[in-house]
């Protein structure tokens, strides 16, 4: 917080959209699976484990007895919260009520470290103007007028300071835009706002066109365009939400990814500009599970397809990548929630095959213009791994191949040395 109080001194007038503090997010899910479990005693003593660390955490943070006294009285607050949660009834409404308890702590105390310091700054609410509809997505038109009204009672200031993730849904009730949102949040209230740009700031250096954490070699990408972004983002880098980029990308903003403790890194800036031709990037989506669905009745029926895919439709299950050929198509799905059903129900149609522990390797770039080389050296590359599925044209921005997870590192290794120039 101490570092994010300095970054925003550069930039004026600027909209903080904060997340839980690290690790808040993971331990109030197991409270909620513990309260479900009927588990109170033990969502209790997490509780306090918790309180604990904020308190601790307020203690290193503020300097002056004010700033600790307020900080100690936002903490109270929530916790409070917390307890009532734990000690009545537990329900699913209760259990947004909990998750948005860490967004909100973290706004009131860097709030509060604003206050200390002198800033002219301000806290709006996220629940008096993020909305979703009945489907759960983001009401923009109505976020925006809502925004509006906020900034409006509060007055010109340098900082306006709200918290990411958690919203009001078309009930009115406490809820959220999933796990990962507080990205999404920040691009809806930058795009309200038609900000000259929005920030995210996390803790590496932006995308890489590799998994570091796998592979040795990887640079930044100083520049994306939000296509590309978006398909590397749904593929596996975790950096970015999925969602995240959306409405940036629907109002021409530009996104820029930064490290918080490495300002001076060049991080990664996502625009509408196309990018020049080649690959960019890597990415790999685990836990991947591939359906099979074989059937001689399937040559020449047009509506083979839509049979199969109604099935998927009907257990609200998302396809990633689909290959099909005269007598049989293959689908991968990441959710295997309703896999039993969806067998069941496939099997009305054809014989089903499933393998489980399955890696989408997806390459991203302006793959279109330099596709023929690009295929030349992927397949050069991979020879002597097991390639399950390819996936090229859908997009002109990536091609998706499935491998075993056993021959991820291996893949993204060895695709790493062919598709990228090293000296």
């Amino acid at each position: 917080m101490k570092e994010v109080a300095k970054l925003i001194e550069k930039e004026n007038p600027v909209m903080v959209v904060l997340s839980a503090l690290a690790g808040t997010s993971n331990m109030l899910v197991t409270m909620n699976e513990l309260l479900m479990a009927g588990k109170q005693l033990e969502a209790h003593q997490i509780s306090l484990q918790l309180k604990e660390h904020y308190q601790a955490f307020a203690a290193s943070l503020y300097s002056t007895h004010q700033g600790l006294a307020e900080g100690a009285k936002v903490i109270e607050e929530h916790f409070k919260v917390i307890s009532s949660v734990i000690n009545t009834h537990f329900s699913p409404i209760k259990e947004k009520v909990m998750l948005a308890q860490g967004e909100l702590l973290s706004a009131k105390i860097f709030f509060a470290y604003l206050q200390e310091m002198g800033k002219d700054a301000a806290l709006l609410p996220a629940l008096e103007f993020m909305k979703t509809d009945a489907y759960g997505e983001p009401g923009e038109a109505l976020i925006a007028v809502g925004l509006k009204d906020q900034m409006n009672k509060v007055g010109e200031k340098a900082i306006c300071v709200t918290q990411g993730y958690i919203c009001r849904n078309d009930k009115g009730e406490i809820d959220n835009l999933k796990r990962g949102g507080s990205d999404y949040s920040a691009s809806l209230i930058g795009a309200a706002l038609q900000s000259e740009e929005i920030q995210i700031w996390t803790d590496i250096d932006g995308m890489h066109n590799n998994d570091p954490r796998i592979v040795k070699r990887t640079v930044p990408v100083p520049e994306l365009s939000f296509d590309e972004a978006a398909e590397l983002a749904y593929f596996g880098a975790k950096i970015l939400h999925p969602s995240s980029v959306l409405p940036a990308r629907k109002h021409g903003i530009p996104v820029r990814l930064l490290n918080t403790m490495n300002p001076d890194a060049i991080g990664n800036l996502i625009t509408n500009k196309a990018s020049e031709p080649g690959v960019k990037a890597l990415a790999a989506k685990d836990g991947i599970t591939v359906v099979r669905i074989q059937s001689g009745r399937m040559l020449l029926a047009y509506g083979f397809l839509k049979t199969v895919f109604e099935v998927f439709e009907t257990h609200k299950t998302p396809v990633d990548v689909i290959t099909t050929s005269e007598v049989a198509v293959s689908v991968s799905i990441d959710d295997t929630t309703h896999l039993k059903a969806i067998v069941k129900d496939l099997e009305q149609v054809g014989s089903v095959e499933v393998d489980h522990d399955q890696t989408i390797v997806c390459i991203v770039g302006n793959i279109n213009p330099v596709g023929q080389e690009v295929m030349r050296k992927t397949f050069q590359a991979l020879e002597n791994i097991t390639v399950r599925m390819v996936s090229f044209g859908g997009s002109r921005h990536n091609v998706s191949l499935l491998v075993s997870s056993a021959d991820k590192q291996k893949a993204l290794e060895l695709l790493n040395e062919q598709l990228f120039s090293w000296n």
